[in-house]
């Protein structure tokens, strides 16, 4: 008998979504809601058996509740068609669901709490053990928080462990930073003998692990299915999806599909050229990029009066058109004051 498990991670839902917008303009917030609610009607045409959604639903923890209610609405829906689903509160949540009981479902199953779930599929014992993001030094506290889920005490044909942290040897950035030794990284070490994969969030490239940092194959897969939209400008290359799994007693297969995440681009700019040259630089990024690119101008050097005055956001959101999202990064001197070395802060002229 073979499993077939939807696993999601990372939404990010609320991110450019502000209550009470100051200007019009493309929110990216949008995007988001997009690729969410794709990835989870795909559970109905791949067939799936269970629903794992890895943590991040949410971008902040204090989402408006129409906000929450759009966000559950496809996994209540797979719910009542008897699909179950299983949730890990992030770190962006806090640990915490907001307005949870607006999930509240019998086939709806979160891990507020270490636990483990017991389901049947098909005549098929699945447990599912995990526990929300842990704050504080998971990588010494691992052991207690798998001991805490009950997982050994259930009779299960096949146990997977979910969470959303990091686990030693992933990936992440343009440098493919890899995770290794600090204190919020999961030892492989510490995954008990038993479990058939960790299925994981927190770390928005989508990869698998199958061996640890020396090279030595694993007892379980890892598998992180990445966010459903680019977050920053670390993500700027990497494809966006969800993952579908199929489980038999010959091991964890998976394979990636892609989401129509929106292209992201930098230009950077210098302001050791003549006003003019620059805005026209400005310009000429905008036109050429594609229509919908999320495009960051990051200026080199301090923006000064005079570029104040020809760069207002105004002037800068006319440039680009409404499905485009355009920002510009850059540093400010103090006014008449073409000597102080630039504030630390960034400014965005565009995002507000």
């Amino acid at each position: 008998m073979t499993l077939r498990i939807l696993l999601v991670a990372d939404s990010h839902l609320g991110f450019d979504l502000p209550v009470s917008p100051r200007i019009k303009r493309r929110r990216r917030g949008e995007d988001f809601f997009a690729n969410h609610e794709l990835a989870l009607a795909s559970a109905v045409e791949h067939e799936v058996d269970v629903v794992v959604h890895a943590g991040d639903v949410f971008d902040r923890p204090g989402v408006r509740a129409e906000v929450a209610l759009r966000a559950y609405a496809p996994l209540r829906a797979l719910a009542v068609r008897g699909v179950p689903v299983v949730v890990v509160p992030g770190n962006h949540e806090k640990s915490q669901l907001p307005h949870g009981h607006l999930l509240a479902h019998p086939n709806v199953h979160v891990f507020s709490q270490p636990r483990t779930v017991h389901v049947n599929v098909r005549g098929v014992r699945l447990a599912l053990a995990g526990f929300p993001y842990v704050r504080r030094d998971v990588r010494t506290r691992m052991p207690e928080l798998v001991a805490q889920t009950g997982w050994r005490a259930i009779d299960a044909d096949c146990s997977l462990l979910c969470v959303h942290h990091c686990v030693e040897g992933a990936t992440v950035g343009p440098g493919d930073y890899t995770f290794t030794t600090a204190s919020d990284v999961i030892r492989h070490a510490d995954v008990p003998t038993g479990f058939a994969a960790v299925l994981a969030g927190h770390i928005h490239r989508s990869q698998r692990l199958d061996v640890d940092l020396e090279g030595r194959a694993l007892r379980a897969p890892v598998l992180y299915p990445g966010s459903v939209e680019r977050t920053s400008l670390a993500e700027i290359d990497e494809p966006k999806g969800y993952m579908v799994l199929e489980l038999d007693d010959s091991g964890v297969r998976h394979t990636t599909h892609a989401l129509p995440a929106r292209p992201m681009l930098r230009v950077d700019l210098d302001t050791n050229v003549p006003v003019a040259r620059l805005v026209e630089s400005m310009r000429r990024a905008i036109t050429t990029a594609p229509p919908d690119a999320v495009l960051m101008l990051r200026v080199k050097g301090a923006l000064t009066p005079e570029h104040a005055r020809n760069l207002s956001a105004a002037t800068l959101r006319r440039m680009a058109p409404p499905t485009m999202n355009v920002e510009v990064r850059a540093s400010w001197l103090a006014p008449g004051d073409r000597t102080q070395a630039p504030p630390p802060a960034q400014l965005s002229l565009l995002d507000r």
